[in-house]
């Protein structure tokens, strides 16, 4: 079933849900929300499951064995355990790390916009000085410079004649 989403067509696309996710960064800020509670859920049962363990290894003890044989024993299953949550951690860092990035990103690209069409809007009165809105305050500037002292502008064959302050 071949249908068109945003001008391009697809054909039951598995990827096409993922695609809208990743356009939206609500949706991804929500979709990477979703994974974290997962793995945090899943971090908390292992970090339980590796104390029990612990407990269970580190007391195993066999006939024979000498002081601290049994501890020595458990370190292998602690320390893969160990790397399991270290990893893990890692992940729910990285996921909230990458929706905020993705936040980021977004307002990026709107500053990027809003910087170009301000560039774009200060080369057009750059080039066309015309076009320029008159200053707000024009007529308290007129105020002003008759009342500065100075008469109006003069040319410089007229600086002997200039009205002083």
């Amino acid at each position: 079933m071949s249908t068109e989403k945003n001008g391009q067509p697809f054909f039951d696309d598995p990827n096409a849900a993922l695609r809208e996710i990743a356009q939206n960064p609500a949706a991804y800020a929500h979709y990477l929300a979703d994974f974290n509670r997962v793995v945090l859920d899943m971090l908390a049962k292992l970090e339980i499951l590796q104390r029990e363990a612990r407990v269970h290894c580190r007391g195993t003890h066999v006939e024979g064995d000498k002081w601290g044989q049994a501890f020595l024993r458990s370190f292998p299953v602690e320390n893969s355990l160990n790397d399991v949550l270290k990893n893990l951690k890692n992940v729910t860092a990285g996921l909230e790390k990458s929706a905020h990035k993705r936040h980021a990103h977004d307002e990026k690209v709107k500053e990027a916009e809003k910087s170009r069409k301000e560039k774009a809007q200060l080369k057009v009165r750059k080039k066309n000085p015309t076009l320029q809105a008159a200053p707000e305050n024009s007529g308290q500037q007129d105020v002003q410079n008759q009342n500065s002292g100075y008469g109006g502008p003069t040319s410089i064959y007229n600086l002997d004649r200039r009205e002083s302050a």
